[in-house]
């Protein structure tokens, strides 16, 4: 990715979670993302990194032995998908439905317009936006 003044080779979003089975199953089973490396006993951490396919944009999620509090931030902190296929879209709203997982309304109407904006187990909030910027 090249950047204004440096390139970056990848890109990663960590957090940590108390609740790292729950989160784990919402964003690989539920949204489809690859798992790419685990990791444990790193100074008392453990944690998953997943990503998409071909794509040098991770998620981190860890937890720690003495805990991993990790409260959701407003309603209008979104992780966003742009996702190009409706049919895709609905395949994973589908899937996360049948988990437990339902269609929460936006705080801003335009992700209403063309996405789908579901919780997760810790109350963060994914968009899954039928849109592109190619």
């Amino acid at each position: 990715m090249k950047f204004n003044d440096f390139n970056a080779a990848q890109v990663r979003i960590a957090r940590p979670t108390d609740q790292f089975d729950d989160v784990i199953d919402f964003y690989k089973n539920g949204l489809g993302l690859t798992e790419i490396e685990r990791f444990k006993g790193n100074s008392g951490y453990e944690g998953i990194i997943l990503g998409l396919p071909d794509v040098n944009c991770h998620l981190e999620f860890t937890r720690h032995v003495d805990g991993s509090p990790c409260p959701a931030p407003t309603k209008d902190n979104l992780l966003v998908f742009y996702i190009t296929d409706e049919e895709e879209i609905n395949k994973v709203v589908n899937r996360l439905n049948g988990m437990g997982y339902e269609e929460v309304e936006p705080e801003n109407e335009y992700w209403k317009e063309k996405g789908v904006t579901i919780e997760d187990p810790d109350g963060w909030r994914v968009v899954l936006m039928n849109r592109s910027y190619d």
